[in-house]
């Protein structure tokens, strides 16, 4: 097997868990750091350019899951490459925004 649908998959569950946080609080009404706010990936942009970036994620991960190679469910290969890179998004954004939204909060309230 070509290792280049496994990039793909793994690019593929990056975007899509990437899509998540950005269509939550879009959906919700409320901001959320994107790209495009100032400073990048810092500030806060509107719920509606969230739910754009959302979208673009989305329509990404599905090109690179859906139209590269043959993905499997149950080709444990392909399941690895794609979790891997939707774990790594995740655990990349609870570290990176939690510095600015409490995420890094040791006591409970």
């Amino acid at each position: 097997m070509s290792w280049l649908p496994l990039l793909a998959y793994f690019f593929g569950g990056f975007f899509l868990a990437n899509a998540v946080p950005h269509a939550v609080s879009g959906m919700m009404g409320r901001p959320f750091q994107s790209p495009f706010a100032k400073p990048p990936g810092e500030g806060l942009s509107s719920s509606t350019i969230n739910v754009l970036w959302s979208f673009f994620n989305i329509i990404i991960g599905y090109l690179l899951v859906c139209r590269v190679g043959d993905f499997q469910l149950r080709d444990t290969a392909d399941i690895v490459a794609f979790g891997a890179g939707a774990f790594l998004i995740s655990l990349f954004s609870a570290r990176h925004f939690g510095r600015f939204n409490g995420g890094h909060a040791t006591k409970l309230s």
